[in-house]
């Protein structure tokens, strides 16, 4: 490899690694990009080094241990290199290069092991090989931002697959079945594309509205939570209604549809939309008739919008123009609805939730939850900052967080930020989600769930990785039928089993949160029909049942040989959280108390 002017981090490394005789050395950590796990490399991590030139396949395959290679951002061209001499290589991450051509139909054939590839944003050419369709570990495949062409193959295992994005190539004819699971997002900007994800009838090829990003906007590139960005312009934003296009969900919108009052062809024209704090009602007032302030929100503007409702000042207060008007982003599709993040005049970041399986209480009911989430003060809990009520829908908005999710930042790109999970930092997250919990069962004592959809997803990372839970005390405001398919707290046992549920279903979760970040695996608790990924809950058990529980423990963080035992200890601890039997398991308070005995 060549380095270039601006690598200096690089080129400040020992170079012995490059030249091939790494194998008379021990890894040493420090070195720049690589990951060591027994004195071996498993990794090298160079992304962003501003490399060019050639890569030696021969000096790489001399890596005996090397797992993950992530060459992102940086400058090689020419045809792909031989990866596949490489076949114990479970993530390849190209984007952002200037690789071209075709890549051959079998050059996928030997790398079983694949679980990640990225190939997004370079110039390959030709179609997609079939290869890389039947890899049988696949989680993620994004080859958005090329020239790929012909028709899409189909995916051999779609149900493994967690993250796909095929956007802005030359792709052409029907989406395959096996891609049905996908939202359009994954295949925006393939004009020859049809099927019901682009709402285009394959046997006409005619387009139904389907909006499509700017052409400086087609080089977005793929990051947090797992799920596809889509930059969206302003103009769009404001002609699509920001939140509530119905292509970015796959509805159409029924004639009577109170938010068609958005579609409005400039902002002057939109109708404005008041703000306020929610307020408790004057003493004796009546619920119904006497609260003046809520009547408002609801009758007060034309055409019934209604009002965005602040219920956390903090980052100051904003209204649906304000959101119209922002620069825009979708976020993707989680089980409780759609998410889009907005960026506003005054350089507020958002997230913007759009749920519509919110019925199970009324108004009334639903503007007391909201105000209990506005009361929330705790350093790991990210507090809404308002929410837009309608029967059909509701918006929740919070402050959007940078870094991205626990998920994202343990099984995306392996690099930078994975690098920083170190063993303090991971127990601190696990510290800080165990204490969020511990305020969650004490507020809301009196629900079965006082969280209800605890996993990795749901929680964020600041940038000194502190955690800050979400999505937490939905159930009670969701139709009971769409809780059961979507939170993940009726994965527990006792839900499976016998139908029910209790606090003890939080436990669950955070057993499987823990013994996620000891082991650096995905759960296969989190798919829906748990195929994929690892099965936590049986490895640890039957690692245990042999005393072999170190060997759970993830490399990039064993090496810390004096806190391997403190390791352990959070591992029985995330063990004793997922028995089958609430009776057994932990109890949420003693769960806390063991996890705050555990020091660095």
């Amino acid at each position: 490899m060549r380095l270039s002017s601006n690598s200096r981090a690089l080129s400040q490394t020992p170079r012995h690694w490059m030249i091939g005789i790494h194998a008379l050395l021990p890894c040493v950590k420090r070195w720049a990009g690589i990951i060591c796990f027994g004195g071996l490399i498993t990794g090298l991590h160079l992304s962003d080094f501003g490399l060019s030139g050639t890569i030696d396949i021969e000096a790489l395959q001399q890596l005996r241990a090397l797992r993950t290679l992530s060459l992102k951002n940086n400058s090689f061209s020419g045809q792909i290199p031989a990866f596949n001499k490489l076949g114990a290589l479970k993530l390849l991450l190209l984007s952002h290069n200037k690789f071209s051509g075709q890549i051959p139909d079998d050059f996928f054939s030997s790398m079983a092991s694949l679980k990640k590839v990225w190939l997004s944003n370079n110039n390959f050419t030709g179609s997609i090989p079939l290869s890389l369709m039947t890899l049988p570990h696949l989680l993620e495949l994004h080859l958005e931002g090329n020239q790929f062409s012909g028709h899409i193959p189909t995916l051999r295992k779609p149900t493994t697959v967690t993250s796909l994005d095929l956007s802005h190539n030359k792709l052409e004819g029907e989406i395959p079945d096996s891609f049905s699971k996908f939202s359009n997002v994954s295949f925006l900007g393939n004009e020859g594309l049809c099927g019901k994800q682009l709402d285009r009838d394959c046997s006409s090829m005619v387009v139904k509205s389907l909006p499509q990003p700017a052409d400086e906007e087609k080089k977005e590139s793929a990051d947090s939570e797992g799920h596809t960005k889509l930059a969206i312009g302003i103009g769009a934003l404001v002609v699509m209604g920001i939140l509530f296009i119905a292509t970015f969900t796959g509805r159409k919108k029924d004639k009577g549809d109170d938010f068609s009052i958005l579609e409005k062809e400039t902002p002057d024209e939109m109708i404005p939309v008041r703000v306020r704090s929610i307020k408790k009602p004057a003493e004796g007032s009546s619920r119904r008739g006497g609260d003046s302030s809520r009547k408002g929100s609801t009758h007060g503007s034309k055409n019934g919008m209604g009002d965005l409702i602040m219920i956390n000042n903090e980052k100051g207060a904003f209204g649906l123009p304000d959101l119209m008007k922002a620069a825009a982003e979708v976020l993707g599709n989680g089980g409780l609805g759609s998410a889009y993040k907005a960026v506003m005049t005054n350089g507020l970041s958002v997230v913007v939730k759009r749920m519509r399986e919110m019925n199970k209480l009324g108004r009334d009911g639903f503007d007391d939850e909201m105000r209990r989430f506005g009361r929330i003060k705790h350093r790991n809990i990210l507090t809404p900052l308002a929410y837009h009520y309608r029967k059909e829908e509701k918006l929740l908005v919070s402050e959007y967080v940078p870094k991205g999710s626990l998920l994202y930042v343990l099984h995306g790109d392996r690099g930078i930020c994975h690098a920083d999970l170190n063993w303090p930092t991971r127990l601190k997250i696990i510290k800080g989600i165990s204490s969020a919990l511990g305020f969650l069962h004490s507020e809301y004592a009196s629900y079965d769930l006082p969280h209800g959809n605890l996993k990795s997803s749901n929680v964020l990372l600041s940038e000194n990785y502190e955690p800050l839970i979400i999505d937490y005390a939905l159930d009670p405001l969701t139709n009971p039928s769409h809780s059961a398919q979507v939170m993940f707290a009726y994965k527990s046992p006792e839900y499976i089993q016998h139908q029910q549920i209790s606090p003890k279903s939080d436990v669950y979760c955070l057993g499987i949160i823990i013994l996620e970040v000891i082991t650096g695996k995905f759960p296969s608790q989190y798919l829906a029909n748990g195929k994929g990924g690892t099965d936590v809950v049986q490895w640890v058990l039957q690692a245990s049942s042999e005393q072999r529980e170190q060997e759970m423990i993830d490399p990039e963080i064993a090496n810390n040989t004096n806190s391997i035992d403190q390791m352990v200890r959070l591992l029985q601890i995330g063990a004793a959280c997922i028995e089958s039997s609430p009776v057994q398991r932990l109890d949420m308070r003693e769960a806390i108390r063991r996890i705050e005995q555990i020091l660095v």
